[in-house]
């Protein structure tokens, strides 16, 4: 099988020979966090070096400069020597500055773990400082439905509840608008936005949600990508009128009307705009 899946709106990014879900890299990067860490300074500095010992590349005892880079899908994490890192914070300070990464050693997404947990703040792929509608509210990635003309599928973060009591979270998934699934009725589709691993994973999702229509076609029984037609809100209708003695309908009758009102595509619309929509499922 041999599918290109197309970003329609970010970076491009590589990805497997073998897997086109499977991102390895792409050519830009944000630098959303710069710092240092230190033996007797850092909490939790020993565990946090163990992934460099483990590689051979725990060289420099008095610490470690790091930049943490973050794409739409990918991220990685560059350590250096605190003088390096020191330097750049100096001369960054209009934002124009660069790094040379081959003084130190880039390794693939953000590390986590003891020490790790503590020290990386919650990060947000938009964030209000640098324009975005809100910290951890708007579009993050899409790509073009293989199958489907016109349809994408849309990775974007959100503020949700999970119940309509609980409180609000930081959200995130993907819709596609091929089939206009709710990804909250479609188990683990529907992360809490901790950081880069979390978008990474709903990106993910979006590929192999396009995968598997591409291999299996769209409404196949062993497809993810399944419209379902507006038959079940056509039958919710009947019911309501029945119980109601109306003639009108009390919801949309199609799959894509209902989603552009109540669903996930009333959020894309207002995000595309710059809008912030009200909390999903309050």
């Amino acid at each position: 099988m041999s599918i290109t899946i197309t970003n329609t709106y970010g970076t491009v990014h590589h990805v497997s020979e073998t897997n086109p879900a499977h991102v390895t890299s792409c050519d830009r990067y944000r630098l959303p966090l710069v710092g240092t860490i230190a033996p007797g300074v850092t909490p939790g500095y020993d565990d946090m070096v163990v992934m460099l010992k483990d590689a051979g590349h725990d060289t420099r005892p008095e610490g470690y400069g790091l930049i943490f880079l973050e794409s739409e899908e990918f991220s990685a994490t560059y350590f250096g020597s605190i003088a390096q890192i020191e330097l750049y914070q100096r001369e960054n300070a209009d934002g124009t500055a660069t790094f040379d990464a081959l003084q130190g050693v880039m390794y693939a997404q953000w590390p986590h773990g003891k020490g790790w947990d503590t020290f990386l703040p919650r990060t947000f792929w938009n964030v209000a400082a640098r324009g975005g509608i809100a910290d951890g509210v708007g579009l993050v990635t899409a790509f073009a439905h293989t199958e489907i003309s016109g349809a994408e599928g849309i990775v974007y973060e959100f503020e949700g509840k999970w119940l309509p009591d609980s409180e609000p979270q930081q959200l995130v998934t993907y819709h596609c608008t091929g089939c206009h699934m709710d990804t909250f009725h479609d188990g683990g589709h529907v992360h809490e936005n901790t950081g880069p691993s979390s978008r990474r994973w709903a990106a993910r999702q979006a590929r192999q949600h396009l995968v598997s229509a591409h291999r299996n076609g769209v409404g196949g029984t062993n497809s993810d990508c399944r419209p379902r037609g507006g038959a079940m809100l056509r039958a919710v209708n009947v019911v309501a009128r029945d119980m109601w003695g109306t003639t009108g309908n009390a919801l949309p009758d199609t799959d894509d009307a209902y989603c552009a009102t109540k669903g996930p595509c009333s959020i894309i619309r207002e995000l595309r705009v710059g809008v912030r929509p009200p909390v999903y499922r309050a």
